[in-house]
């Protein structure tokens, strides 16, 4: 089978998947979903993201509105992972006691938090969730779109 059918089959099969997860939480707030209702992920599930894609198809590619709510990404609204509201959230947790990384900035937070996601565990959210090999799914490009993008979304008075 071509590509261009097998990955919307693949995002159809994590989508399904999330949405029964989702399905029993009765609240609207950002609630976090047990790892164990979320079909796993594995790198062949995910293919390579060269960053020539537009944003939405960047994340949608890569599988992020699986896990997390992304601003402005239609159907982005997944809860296993902190929402990607980094322009908001992001000086706070490069200022949390308990960050252990290198970042200096948010945009640096962002590339961090995928190459190497268990340096610093948002609380509230399971440890050892975030795949460690999405670094390699993501051309240096598409990394670098998707850091750009999310320093800059935040909570808005809508949300």
């Amino acid at each position: 089978m071509p590509e261009r059918v097998i990955t919307p089959l693949i995002m159809i099969a994590l989508l399904l998947g999330t949405l029964l997860a989702l399905r029993s939480i009765h609240s609207t707030s950002v609630t976090p979903v047990p790892v164990s209702s979320v079909a796993a992920l594995v790198p062949d599930m995910v293919p390579l993201v060269t960053g020539d894609e537009p944003i939405t198809e960047i994340f949608s590619k890569a599988g992020c509105a699986v896990c997390h709510t992304v601003p402005g990404i239609p159907g982005a609204d997944g809860r296993v992972g902190p929402p990607l509201l980094l322009g908001t959230t992001g000086p706070a947790r490069l200022a949390d006691p308990s960050y252990r990384g290198h970042a200096q900035t948010v945009h640096d937070y962002v590339t961090e938090s995928v190459i190497e996601p268990g340096v610093f565990i948002v609380p509230g959210y399971p440890a050892n969730t975030m795949p460690i090999w999405y670094g390699t799914k993501l051309s240096a490009l598409a990394l670098e779109k998707i850091a750009s993008y999310l320093e800059r979304q935040g909570v808005t008075a809508a949300q």
